[in-house]
């Protein structure tokens, strides 16, 4: 990722975004553009979405693509690949969201580095985040991160995360949201390298 030079608040951030086609995320007061993602990509992320859609059909809970963005404070605006939210405070900015429950992100070669340190260490400043979701786009692998909550507890940044790995035929559980998605559904039309 290649940041714009400048140094820009986050009021300026999202009036540049909101006046331009091309997508871009801000960290800390830098702004990346972002890049067009792979076919295999573009399969995952919908079949994600569709499993999360057909789940939450008529509950209160929404989940959105990577056309919204996820926001904390003054320190970053992402555009995860798929995240849900089930907090009406949510409802009041069609652009923006605060609290969600879970993010989902596929693996690209350029972004993966920066998905599993960088991002995760920020996403877990948002105290509504219960699970974090990295998704392999070159063999069937499915890293979840969950957040562990102390009995009696609210989820603070702080609270310990664990991780479970799917692989092969298992079937992915997202806690958070109480669904069940086997990994064939999941990797349903995704060109796999032949190993």
């Amino acid at each position: 990722m290649v940041a714009i030079p400048a140094g820009f608040s986050p009021q300026e951030y999202l009036a540049l975004e909101h006046a331009n086609a091309v997508r871009h995320e801000y960290r800390r007061g830098l702004v990346y553009a972002m890049a067009g993602g792979s076919d295999n990509h573009s399969r995952l992320s919908i079949n994600v979405l569709t499993e999360i859609n057909l789940h939450l059909r008529g509950g209160d809970c929404q989940f959105f693509s990577g056309d919204v963005k996820v926001n904390y404070a003054a320190d970053f605006f992402y555009y995860p690949d798929a995240f849900v939210t089930c907090d009406p405070r949510d409802s009041g900015d069609r652009y923006v969201k605060r609290y969600p429950k879970l993010i989902v992100e596929v693996l690209s070669p350029s972004t993966e580095e920066f998905d599993r340190r960088g991002k995760f260490k920020d996403y877990q400043q948002l105290a509504s985040l219960e699970e974090y979701v990295l998704i392999d786009q070159d063999e069937r692998r499915v890293e979840c991160w969950r957040r562990q909550f102390p009995k009696e507890a609210a989820p603070t940044p702080q609270n310990e995360w664990h991780l479970e790995v799917y692989q092969a035929e298992d079937t992915v559980v997202l806690e958070s949201i109480g669904l069940a998605i086997a990994m064939a559904d999941l990797y349903q039309g995704v060109i796999l390298p032949v190993a």
